[in-house]
């Protein structure tokens, strides 16, 4: 989506912090922090929200889990929350599916 600035990130067209990034999915610190760690984990095909999932793309969302948690523990953090945010009426602000790491 020309808007959307997660899929510019995922090209690489905005610059971000990356602290992963694979073929399907990529991490980033979200740029308004709510905790010590606040990343984001998004898929680089652009989906607008959960609500919008497609059949096959439990996969993608599923590898986002795994990689956040991978990143986590190579970081060391002890315990963390996991958030989606799911439409406007949701607080999802930006409509490309991503996920919030917490930790402090």
């Amino acid at each position: 989506m020309s808007d959307c600035i997660f899929c510019h990130i995922a090209s690489k067209e905005i610059p971000a912090t990356i602290l992963y990034e694979d073929d399907l999915c990529m991490i980033f610190p979200d740029i308004n922090p709510k905790a010590k760690n606040h990343w984001l984990t998004i898929p680089k095909k652009h989906i607008p929200s959960i609500i919008d999932l497609e059949k096959g793309d439990e996969s993608l969302i599923g590898h986002m889990f795994e990689k956040s948690r991978d990143l986590a523990v190579s970081k060391g953090l002890k315990g963390y929350k996991l958030q989606f945010n799911v439409g406007e009426a949701g607080g999802q602000e930006v409509m490309h599916v991503h996920m919030h790491l917490l930790a402090d």
